[in-house]
């Protein structure tokens, strides 16, 4: 096997790519001269073993009506026992094109248009778009911040469940953007409180492979079969590795009346197709990815503490919260003394960078910015000088 160079420069300009070719249209500045930190995709190739299924695949020329077969469940159901320690069953499985599209369906079938859905704060901001797009209520459970990293507020999260019986939970594990992968019993409580007053909890799980060697990832669905009836839990190869354009979600639902009804609801949104392409990478992903997999979280935890060091020396302003998964960094900013607006231009103007506003994650992020770490050294190097810029 091909051991992947995590250090190469690949120019992802003039690929459609989001995060280098769709900076904001806004911005006053010429694009050329910034660094895109902002959208969480990492700039690696996918595993080489993925790029020869595909190779072969396009090979074949035929690209008719595709459905999945056994070796993409099983492949997934390997790939979670293998890593996880995971039991999964294939009659879970329902697949959908993205966890976002996912995520909106599960809310138009288990909610109704009014009702609340809770979100914990700092929340990834397409929780925000679906729940409100789709006219229902956004309650938030704001995070607390300590030491230690954030932390569930379980008084306020039974206050809004009792005032407000929501029907939903969207719980995001490791947590988008702070980085904190919950334990069992920070999950067992939550369970009781949401099972106590009838919510259904649905764990957003795409970050589960992204794990630093100081964390441990416990998925909703590894607390027992008696938590069963009220979870689902949203999988999907995107960012383990790479493929977030090549686009195809899990989420396993033990529940066979739930079960039963998103893949109705899948039929009655013609969703009933999947691309031939994104199950063979997935498949392969999964099939071949450990090793490819092993050195990109090795690479990424140097990348972590390399970043955390430099800011300390050359950045003390700006602290960086303790995560246990995935590959952002959560920066608080507030010792800048600045508002968001005035944070945004200067990273811009001064920094030379564009990174996730921390107000896009709702009230909680106001003075923070999210840092994409998933890249080769010299971006992070870059980024370091420029932040060190604001303050000169």
């Amino acid at each position: 096997m091909k051991l992947p160079d995590f250090n190469q420069m690949i120019d992802r300009h003039n690929t459609s790519s989001v995060k280098w070719d769709f900076l904001n249209r806004d911005l006053p500045l010429n694009k050329a001269d910034l660094l895109p930190m902002w959208v969480s995709d990492f700039d690696f190739q996918c595993p080489e073993e993925v790029l020869q299924t595909l190779y072969s695949r396009i090979d074949h020329g035929i690209f008719g009506y595709s459905e999945r077969d056994d070796h993409y469940y099983q492949s997934a159901i390997d790939w979670f026992s293998r890593r996880h320690k995971l039991t999964l069953y294939r009659d879970w499985f329902t697949s959908i094109e993205g966890v976002v599209p996912g995520l909106a369906l599960l809310i138009q079938m288990l909610s109704k248009p009014g009702e609340g859905i809770v979100v914990q704060g700092p929340y990834y901001a397409s929780f925000a778009k679906i729940i409100t797009m789709n006219s229902r209520m956004m309650i938030e459970n704001p995070l607390l911040e300590s030491q230690e990293g954030y932390k569930i507020d379980y008084d306020h999260l039974e206050q809004i469940l009792e005032q407000h019986r929501p029907p939903l939970l969207l719980l995001c594990n490791p947590h988008n953007p702070t980085g904190r992968c919950w334990d069992s019993d920070e999950l067992l409580q939550l369970l009781m409180l949401c099972k106590r007053y009838g919510t259904t909890v649905i764990s957003d799980e795409i970050w589960a492979d992204l794990i630093l060697p100081w964390g441990k990832f416990t998925s909703i669905l590894h607390l027992g079969s008696e938590w069963h009836s009220n979870v689902i839990a949203a999988t999907s190869t995107s960012k383990t590795f790479g493929l977030s354009s090549l686009r195809i979600s899990n989420f396993l639902i033990p529940n066979p009346e739930l079960r039963h009804a998103f893949i109705d609801r899948l039929n009655a949104h013609g969703l009933d197709v999947f691309n031939a392409l994104s199950m063979a990478a997935a498949t392969a992903a999964y099939q071949h990815g450990d090793i490819w997999l092993d050195e990109l979280q090795h690479y990424l935890a140097e990348n972590r503490c390399w970043f955390e060091q430099a800011l300390t020396s050359a950045v003390p302003w700006c602290r960086m919260t303790k995560a246990e998964g995935t590959y952002l960094a959560w920066l608080d900013c507030r010792d800048l003394g600045l508002d968001d607006a005035a944070l945004q231009q200067a990273l811009l103007q001064k920094a030379k960078l564009v990174v996730s506003m921390g107000w896009g994650f709702g009230d909680s992020g106001k003075g923070f910015i999210r840092i994409n770490l998933g890249c080769p050294r010299q971006y992070l190097e870059k980024a370091i000088t420029g932040l060190a810029q604001l303050t000169s």
